[in-house]
């Protein structure tokens, strides 16, 4: 862990995050993940960056817009209403989230009111996410379906092969007829792949098809959500508020919302509820990402359908706690100003 500071306004840290298991997705496989621990000065507040490298994020262009942002002089904003511009739009968007997460941590804590207070959101209430399975054989991701047994929503890769998608899915029903299941390709089909597979799905009962096709085809999302009788959210097409208004405008179900890839709360938030408006479907995930982002997106979980934030079970060292799982991987949040997050690292606690 190696911490790079320019000025006390804030400091970042980076972290590897190790995998429980290989996480392979239609993009490629990984063991580990980097993250980021953007800290305010004084330990005022504190946000996460962290984005997959399919999203060809630079690590360079994150350090250098924390840079900038230590050198500022401007005071930090006193209203949640004011961050989104004190952020800015410049940089990339797990930088700019990491900012946005520590500045509505540090009023949250200053306030002792927990984020879905500060921001007025309902208050959440004890809900289920989804439990990833990553791409593998059909005998490996029906074992690890089945080890997860406590999980009820299984969220299954696809997309890497597609001629042994349908053979994944089956594999995983059996282990599990119990459990409610949902299909990611992450843009891993062409449209006609995707108008192939989906049919030859449904018998095993998913609940929804995300990304099925590649993130810039909006055209695609909406021709194989109108041959398709479960709804298409899209994840990877999800990154700026115009993205929702094409989504919509095409057909598209669904949106699955991540801080990481939009900027942070005071973004994901407009979007959030211009979704609602087009009456789109609104799923809230993360990346592989530790409990300190984890837990911020929990406190807008009063406002989805579906939950997709099990990162803090995907990794074994997780340096933060935060957000629980309960039985039926429920998550709750913890009863704390702020973020809610607490550190694990030694000699650097809560403030």
């Amino acid at each position: 862990m190696m911490m790079r500071t320019t000025a006390p306004r804030c400091t970042w840290e980076s972290l590897t995050l190790v995998l429980n298991n290989p996480f392979r997705v239609s993009y490629g496989v990984s063991e580990t993940r980097q993250a980021f621990w953007l800290r305010l000065a004084d330990d005022s507040g504190w946000g996460e960056g962290t984005i997959p490298p399919y999203y060809g994020v630079a690590t360079a262009d994150m350090i250098a817009f924390w840079e900038a942002t230590s050198q500022r002089t401007d005071p930090f904003p006193d209203d949640p209403e004011q961050i989104a511009a004190w952020v800015g739009q410049d940089g990339p968007a797990p930088a700019r989230c990491a900012l946005d997460l520590a500045l509505h941590d540090r009023l949250g804590r200053q306030r002792g009111l927990p984020l879905y207070v500060l921001l007025g959101l309902p208050q959440p209430t004890s809900k289920a996410t989804s439990f990833t399975i990553g791409i593998n054989t059909p005998e490996e991701m029906a074992r690890l379906a089945a080890e997860a047994i406590h999980c009820p929503i299984l969220k299954i890769k696809l997309g890497s092969g597609a001629d042994d998608d349908v053979a994944r899915v089956a594999a995983v029903r059996q282990a599990r007829p119990d459990a409610e299941l949902c299909v990611d390709a992450n843009g891993g089909w062409s449209v006609a792949e995707a108008l192939r597979l989906i049919p030859a799905l449904l018998p095993y009962g998913i609940t929804f098809v995300e990304q099925p096709v590649a993130k810039a085809d909006i055209t695609g999302m909406g021709r194989v959500q109108a041959q398709t009788a479960v709804p298409v959210i899209a994840d990877e097409s999800v990154q700026t508020a115009a993205d929702i208004e094409r989504l919509a405008a095409v057909g598209v179900q669904g949106i699955n919302l991540k801080l990481m890839k939009v900027g942070g709360l005071a973004p994901g938030l407009h979007m959030l509820r211009r979704a609602q408006e087009l009456g789109l479907r609104i799923m809230l995930g993360c990346m592989v990402e530790t409990s300190l982002g984890v837990t911020a997106m929990a406190h807008l979980s009063g406002l989805a359908e579906w939950l997709d934030l099990d990162a803090p079970l995907l990794i074994a060292n997780d340096p933060f706690t935060g957000v629980t799982f309960a039985e039926g991987a429920r998550l709750h949040l913890p009863e704390r100003p702020g973020i809610g997050a607490l550190t694990q690292v030694a000699n650097l606690g809560y403030m």
